[in-house]
């Protein structure tokens, strides 16, 4: 099999850090491991000169510091694309390739929830939270990666632009993967026109770079084993039980509470690294990205039981739902859950459609042997 190499790159010197993400890239082709996609290569080429520009700026000095309004930091990357088509793996290959440091590399819910943390710890000294915010989370990365960018509230929308162009003030250099074109983010929010500064600030300030095609490489990774399992009846609770015997050793897990922000979040079974929750106890009380973490940092597992069909009523219901399957993902949480419809029909077209169709896809994904690993699956 022939492996990509972006022609614009070839004439960087041999052993140079950039040529390292191009190198990676080109040998997982080789070896299969990804298939070749044109897609893909205008991406791969966009990364690879950000990590060349990254690794030729001077280091930060208070001569540096100096200078930077003449000589600015590179600019950073918004990738947008359907679901399942890279963009992660692509951030991450960049992320673990280049060599500036300090760097991070986080999901977005996680990361606004650290900064929601942040704010309002600052906000005990100082009125105006965000520029004290904006230094610390600038001092620990000059290089900040950002997986699945998405404003779903107004809280959210109404720090992100001004946190935004803080972090590039300071001159950290922030790539971003979403799926959606920056003129559609948040486009049916409240007061979305609050936030239609900050989307002038990704135009002008980040390269936007399209991962165009129709590919879904997570579903061809689905071996079907049922962990997912429809429809609703005896006969899935049953499973679902069979399932938790297997992975606990018990028939029942006991109850216990984690702590989330300073209280308490209940879990009503735990037991061997498993967890298990209602639909209704995780996305129609009112949780959100913080419990969420929680969960992903307290157990390599989680049952959900009798997730139903949604419509356009629940909204609520279905935001919170693809808050969840991101956080688990992203962790590489385990899901075992019965559903009253496969993925793709537990949630009716509407507003929400366009984010719920990565949910199908990740939900997809977390059923395959390649997800649970052929042991666990087997055993």
């Amino acid at each position: 099999m022939l492996a990509f190499m972006p022609t614009a790159l070839c004439m960087w010197p041999i052993g140079s850090h950039s040529l390292g993400l191009l190198e990676l890239y080109n040998a997982k082709v080789a070896s299969g491991e990804i298939k070749p996609d044109a897609g893909q290569a205008p991406v791969v080429e966009r990364l690879a000169a950000l990590a060349h520009d990254l690794e030729a700026a001077p280091r930060e000095n208070f001569f540096t510091r100096l200078l930077r309004q003449s000589t600015p930091p590179p600019r950073g990357l918004y990738i947008h694309g359907g679901v399942g088509r890279g963009k992660t793996m692509l951030m991450d290959m960049f992320f673990a390739a280049v060599h500036t440091e300090p760097k991070r590399r986080v999901h977005f819910h996680a990361f606004m929830q650290d900064v929601h943390g942040r704010l309002h710890g600052a906000r005990r000294k100082v009125q105006d939270a965000i520029a004290p915010v904006a230094a610390a989370v600038a001092a620990e990365a000059k290089l900040l990666c950002l997986d699945e960018m998405q404003i779903g509230d107004i809280a959210d929308a109404m720090i992100v632009g001004r946190l935004f162009e803080a972090l590039l003030a300071r001159g950290t250099v922030v790539v971003t993967t979403g799926n959606m074109a920056p003129e559609d983010l948040y486009r049916d929010g409240l007061n979305r026109q609050l936030f239609l500064p900050f989307i002038e600030l990704l135009r002008m300030r980040f390269d936007v770079v399209a991962l165009e095609g129709a590919t879904d490489y997570r579903l061809g990774r689905v071996k079907g084993h049922e962990t997912f399992v429809t429809p609703l009846g005896p006969a899935a609770d049953a499973q679902l039980q069979e399932l938790w015997r297997r992975l606990t050793d018990t028939e029942r897990g006991k109850p216990m509470n984690i702590e989330v922000l300073g209280r308490k979040l209940k879990v009503p079974q735990a037991a061997h690294g498993c967890a298990c929750f209602e639909f209704a106890e995780l996305c129609e009380a009112p949780l959100g990205p913080a419990d969420y973490l929680g969960l992903a940092r307290n157990f390599r597992t989680l049952f959900i039981e009798n997730i139903p069909a949604l419509g356009p009523a629940e909204r609520n219901e279905a935001r919170r739902f693809v808050t969840l399957i991101d956080t688990l993902y992203d962790a590489q949480v385990r899901l075992v859950a019965s559903s009253a419809e496969v993925p793709e029909r537990i949630y009716a077209p509407s507003g929400e459609h366009s984010e719920f169709v990565r949910t199908v896809s990740r939900l997809r994904e977390m059923q395959s042997a390649s997800w649970w690993g052929k042991k666990i699956v087997e055993t």
